[in-house]
């Protein structure tokens, strides 16, 4: 049975939220990001400030969604999370550990298909097992699983190419969730898909995630598709130097329906609150990249 929800004050809205020890973050967090900064350095010698001084955490068990304009930085300190970047200044710590490399404890969900051509369905979601040691009858076993788990045991033995944008999409949540990674770590992930399609992909995140509250983090340029699956959204300014401007909790019940919650009065609240923050940065994105030269478009 699941545990009662609470009713709290969020976002300027009171409406029923999920229960409380899937939203507030744990006494040690799953990811923090601690005075994090971003600089690059360019061809040309000079330097660009990606994001500046940077404070974030997210607990165990929590969804965390982050919007910005184009440009902003949501990816790279993604990126940060993922061990994939390495602060210029502060520091990333995964369940209080610092993070000195690759993050091992996180699966990540890119934008673009990460699926290898040359292999089936199942052999591109049972790799992650076989390369970790399983045995390669065990590994299958589990993938085709996984596959039923996505709607997909009937495409196990097809190649990506004869797969949907959609498809493809499932085979790489099953692969990324296949070794039960304690985070999940998204970057615009249905991005590329038509907009039922992302509905139905929301829809099977959050079925996959609810079974056992993985701490997420979701990147997204979609304050509507943000707002419909997370339990907090955080928001951050135009670049350079970028930072969060804005930490948003989400009261909205769970389980969800993306498209039904979508409807609710609460929901629309919510969506205005934040907006009304948001829009000034996204409008200021844009201004950057029009007037951006043609060679750096």
């Amino acid at each position: 049975m699941a545990p009662p929800t609470m009713s709290s004050m969020t976002a300027g809205v009171t409406t029923n939220t999920s229960p409380v020890e899937a939203t507030t973050p744990a006494a040690v967090p799953a990811v923090e990001l601690d005075g994090v900064t971003i600089t690059f350095k360019l061809a040309d010698g000079s330097s660009y400030p990606a994001v500046s001084a940077t404070s974030l955490c997210v607990g165990a068990g929590e969804f965390l969604a982050i919007v910005g304009p184009t440009g902003c930085g949501k990816t790279t300190l993604l990126n940060v999370a993922a061990g994939l970047i390495r602060p210029s200044t502060g520091q990333a710590r995964i369940f209080g550990a610092p993070l000195s490399g690759l993050n091992l404890k996180s699966g990540y969900l890119f934008q673009q298909d990460a699926l290898m051509p040359w292999k089936t369905a199942i052999d591109n979601v049972a790799v992650g097992l076989e390369i970790a040691g399983t045995p390669r009858a065990r590994a299958l076993e589990q993938a085709l699983a996984w596959l039923a788990r996505v709607g997909l045991a009937g495409f196990a033995s097809r190649h990506p190419l004869l797969l949907s944008g959609g498809q493809r999409k499932r085979v790489g949540l099953a692969q990324v969730l296949i070794r039960n990674p304690p985070i999940l770590l998204m970057d615009e992930p249905f991005g590329p898909l038509d907009a039922q399609t992302r509905l139905i992909m929301g829809d099977l995140l959050l079925k996959l995630w609810s079974e056992d509250r993985k701490a997420a983090i979701f990147v997204t340029h979609d304050l509507e598709e943000a707002i419909a699956l997370a339990d907090r959204v955080v928001i951050m300014s135009a670049g350079p130097s970028a930072r969060i401007i804005g930490d948003y909790a989400i009261g909205l019940a769970r389980p969800r329906d993306i498209a039904e919650i979508r409807l609710e009065p609460a929901f629309h609240a919510i969506h205005h609150e934040i907006w009304s923050a948001l829009k000034a940065e996204v409008l200021k994105g844009y201004r950057q990249v029009d007037s951006a030269p043609a060679e750096e478009n």
